[in-house]
């Protein structure tokens, strides 16, 4: 039986308080410093009658640091551009339990829905992700959850003893989901995850009906945070926004988009000049530069192509064009720069005075291994490119 918004109140504490966000009156206990809140501005919110539905995105939890300061992912922009009410629930850790935060997250998501949202989803982070999964075996009002990188137990490094947890407790916890669809992602290289999950989880939802989409390991996506990057993004997020919407069917396109395997159009106009196939010139650099030649391709974690067109050598200098397309801001278009570099130890090097460098290596097969570093030594991106024929 559905449960009241009374019921949730009573089911919090004794102690009431007052969370006031959007229009949005919830009970609340008044020292759990659980709050729903707009994530993108109260302007941002369309209402009930107008948006696609409500999403609510709950944060991680970190022993030292309060997780309420971390910023939305930036997925959950695609949720806005197609049209969702964008949510967060933000907890202060001393009372950031799964009991006590799952149960608000019911609450909240009875609200939306006495509010009048044709849908509500919830997406989560880590520990967001577990209460995000428990408050669903808790209402009916839930209609999707997207989970990533679930994890309430510590990790590989730190809870030797207890990240094991986060596959035992899982379990009960899918078991008890009532009626929501369930969208999970598991990450290579996730020092919180025992590893093997994704099947049980999968064999769990079927044998309860309920729609699922498991994604596990994705490539170049790794690590715990891996879902709040842009190639994140660029891979799902349409395919979480369809999730979201309605159960998948097998007439949905590939979850996992191809962005990023070959150039775009843009990129392709962008990066190919008239004489790509270029010309190493010279007695220097005329040998070891002639593997680079031509146009290679490939993306950064941070959701942006990236190219580098080799054109010539002359003596000891290497001359190529570096493009960077456009990344997921609209304040970052794209770029193309002229380098100057040479060949250093097999490597091809980028470092004039005054630009970040870059430095490329072949590997044994065939590919590049490249590397952007910040001029001033405050960032690194590594991916690896392809030829482009």
């Amino acid at each position: 039986m559905r449960r009241t918004i009374r019921g949730v109140v009573l089911a919090l504490v004794s102690t009431i308080g007052l969370a006031v966000a959007g229009g949005l009156t919830v009970a609340r206990p008044a020292t759990a410093q659980i709050v729903l809140k707009s994530a993108y501005g109260e302007a941002s919110l369309a209402g009930p009658a107008k948006a696609r539905g409500a999403v609510v995105w709950s944060h991680g939890r970190s022993v030292d640091s309060e997780d309420s300061e971390a910023p939305t992912p930036l997925y959950m922009k695609a949720m806005r551009d197609a049209g969702w009410d964008v949510y967060r629930l933000d907890r202060m850790r001393v009372s950031d339990t799964l009991p006590n935060s799952s149960r608000a997250l019911a609450g909240y998501s009875e609200a939306l829905k006495a509010k009048g949202y044709r849908r509500v989803a919830l997406t989560g982070q880590s520990f967001g992700a577990f209460i995000s999964l428990i408050a669903a075996g808790q209402t009916n009002a839930i209609d999707a959850i997207i989970a990533t990188a679930p994890a309430a137990f510590g990790n590989f490094t730190e809870a030797f003893d207890s990240y094991r947890e986060n596959a035992a407790q899982l379990w009960p916890i899918l078991r008890e989901v009532r009626r929501a669809r369930v969208m999970m992602f598991f990450f290579h290289g996730d020092d919180f995850d025992p590893g093997g999950r994704a099947e049980p989880a999968r064999n769990i939802l079927t044998q309860r009906g309920l729609s699922s989409l498991i994604v596990d390991q994705p490539s170049l996506l790794t690590g715990h945070g891996a879902a709040n990057t842009g190639l994140f993004v660029r891979r799902f997020g349409a395919c979480i926004v369809r999730f979201a919407e309605e159960p998948p069917t097998p007439n949905d396109p590939p979850c996992d988009e191809t962005w990023g395997r070959s150039p775009s159009a843009e990129m392709l106009q962008a990066a190919l000049p008239a004489n790509a196939s270029g010309s190493a010139r010279g007695n220097d650099a005329t040998t070891t530069l002639r593997p680079y030649m031509g146009m290679w391709y490939g993306s950064y974690i941070n959701g942006r192509e990236v190219a580098l067109s080799v054109e010539k050598a002359e003596g000891d200098a290497v001359y190529a064009d570096y493009v960077l397309g456009a990344g997921m801001e609209s304040d970052q278009p794209a770029e193309r720069v002229r380098r100057k570099g040479r060949i250093e130890n097999g490597e091809l090097v980028f470092d004039e005075k005054g630009r970040n460098i870059l430095r490329y290596r072949l590997r044994p097969d065939g590919r590049v291994a490249a590397s952007w570093l910040d001029k001033d030594g405050h960032g690194r991106l590594d991916t690896v490119l392809r030829r482009v024929n």
